[in-house]
């Protein structure tokens, strides 16, 4: 099992499929090329100051190494986005609620999570431009007034 460390991994896993529990967020991605599991945690600074947010990852890391990759296959990439729910949250429920994230998303039977871009198109939030580019349907310039001519 290897760490994803790149911010393009973890943007490649961001469109792939997501199942999200209490605790957290997983995203997974199928890989072109066949290799060993990749994860990556993240955690926003939403779920508080740089302690808790370090013991959210920590917890979902050892979450991830005792179940040894279960659930988790071969050629896929993953991403854990930890909540502040995780704090509080029991272990041994943290583990269950994984090995029911990795089912929904490998199980295509039960197959209801959808890739962020098919959520997007679904809910009509889907964007063609970048929010900071200028918008093509800018109204035209007034023209300034012309004043009337006298005789």
């Amino acid at each position: 099992m290897e760490r994803l460390r790149h911010r393009t991994d973890f943007r490649a896993a961001a469109r792939g499929l997501r199942a999200s529990v209490g605790a957290f967020v997983v995203q997974a991605r199928r890989r072109a090329e066949d290799g060993p599991v990749r994860i990556g945690f993240t955690v926003s600074r939403q779920v508080g100051n740089a302690v808790e947010r370090n013991r959210v990852r920590r917890r979902l890391r050892e979450m991830v190494r005792l179940s040894q990759g279960g659930g988790m296959q071969d050629g896929h990439d993953y991403v854990l986005i930890g909540r502040r729910a995780a704090l509080a949250v029991p272990f041994g429920q943290m583990k269950q609620e994984l090995d029911a994230a990795l089912s929904r998303i490998h199980d295509p039977e039960r197959n209801t999570v959808q890739s962020r871009d098919e959520s997007r198109r679904a809910t009509g939030g889907a964007r063609e431009r970048s929010p900071h580019q200028p918008s093509s349907s800018r109204p035209a310039k007034r023209q300034p007034r012309q004043k009337p001519r006298s005789a």
